[in-house]
């Protein structure tokens, strides 16, 4: 256990973001027993200039212009920092010297905000915990001086054009300079291990007490009317991510199923042809402490997920949600979700096994796999999954080896 220390944690996600995210749920398990300051990464120019009224954005802008105080105390042990300084936007650049010499320049500006939240803390030796941010942290290292860095490796981000263009670079670099790569997945953990050997698994979290329903959780209003049965999905409705094509499988050859979409569509959801089919609704975007209202009128849930590179070693967080539930899952099938929920999930990989697993799933469900599944969930808790990454804290700290 790793207790009274103070912990910086820096990611791809603020803290004001409209969804859930690991690194947030990791920083709250952090503080139970740690001094916590979480850090939003900066605003960067373009950002401002594209979105000058966004209330998030003015916050920001007030914060660096002094008429507001960046460092807000959100927890008995927990801060959040909005950082006092832009961000010059050069992911558009190019030119490997030119970037090389702005990243440096926004890193120590970077970390000169932190610094000075660090002094008022009067936080020491700290661990910094980078959550999957290759750009804008790369030399918080170096600048910081941590006690011990750990790059949290849990989303293969480089699948994304963005961050494609320089993090093809970056990122071996920042996973070899790390003093430990934390992975919540085999597959994440043995690339990292290409080039840091303090590369583990250390499993995945779920907020168990929110998806716990021992009839207290109440149904979603706009769940009241539906048939059943309700085949469901919580969360974002990627392209890159989900596979259409097993969805409209599922609305055309059972017209008598209701399936909900609960979650932000992107671009390509937007137009697609799942809008034409009247059994398909789209509930768009929900509160994340709301999610279980809606999980808990599905009959079936599900992950419909395409195999690429982006999605191949991910463990997807909702699987344990819906577990946590009792719900019958099904889901693509990958070794690492063969390994894990194999015996507690249906694994298909075509919408013809989609339409008969979800079949299969409806005929057998019964309150003992219910008790079953809940069962698996409760093994992955958050508490669990930092205890993990304390305890190769620990191992690096005290110098025992890989």
């Amino acid at each position: 256990m790793i207790e009274n220390r103070d912990i910086v944690v820096v990611g791809l996600q603020p803290w004001d973001t409209e969804i859930g995210s690991n690194c947030r749920d990791v920083a709250i398990e952090f503080s139970r027993k740690n001094r916590v300051l979480y850090v939003n990464y900066p605003l960067d120019r373009a950002t401002y200039w594209k979105n000058k009224q966004d209330p998030k954005v003015v916050r920001r802008m007030n914060v660096i212009r002094g008429k507001e105080d960046g460092l807000v105390q959100i927890g008995e042990k927990f801060w959040n920092l909005f950082p006092d300084v832009m961000a010059e936007s050069i992911n558009w650049i190019r030119n490997d010297a030119l970037f090389t010499w702005l990243n440096k320049r926004n890193g120590k500006s970077y970390a000169g905000a932190i610094r000075k939240a660090l002094a008022r803390l009067g936080f020491r030796n700290v661990i910094l915990f980078n959550d999957n941010d290759i750009l804008r942290s790369f030399y918080l290292k170096e600048h910081l001086q941590p006690k011990t860095s750990i790059y949290y490796y849990r989303d293969f981000i480089l699948g994304v054009d963005y961050w494609k263009v320089h993090g093809e670079k970056l990122e071996p670099l920042l996973i070899a300079k790390s003093d430990i790569c934390c992975t919540n997945s085999y597959h994440f953990r043995d690339h990292c291990r290409k080039f840091n050997l303090r590369s583990y698994y250390v499993g995945q979290g779920c907020d168990l007490a929110l998806f716990t329903d021992k009839g207290g959780i109440p149904v979603a209003p706009e769940m009241r009317s539906f048939r059943k049965p309700v085949i469901g999905y919580v969360g974002a409705l990627q392209s890159l991510r989900l596979d259409l094509a097993i969805l409209e499988h599922i609305a055309t050859t059972r017209p008598e199923w209701n399936v909900v979409l609960v979650g932000p569509e992107d671009d390509v959801f937007k137009a697609s042809r799942l809008h034409l089919h009247p059994n398909i609704h789209f509930l768009g975007s929900k509160p994340p402490d709301t999610l279980p209202q809606f999980i808990k009128v599905f009959d079936v849930c599900l992950n419909p997920q395409l195999i690429n590179e982006v999605t191949i070693g991910n463990y997807p967080r909702k699987i344990d949600e819906y577990l946590a539930m009792g719900k019958p899952v099904v889901a693509t099938k990958t070794e690492f979700m063969k390994a894990i929920f194999e015996g507690y999930t249906y694994l298909g990989t075509t919408p013809e096994d989609y339409v008969r697993l979800i079949e299969q799933a409806l005929h057998e469900d019964s309150p003992q796999k219910q008790g079953e599944r809940k069962q698996c969930a409760a093994q992955h808790s958050w508490e669990a999954h930092v205890n993990e990454i304390y305890r190769h804290i620990s191992d690096f700290e005290k110098g025992n080896p890989c």
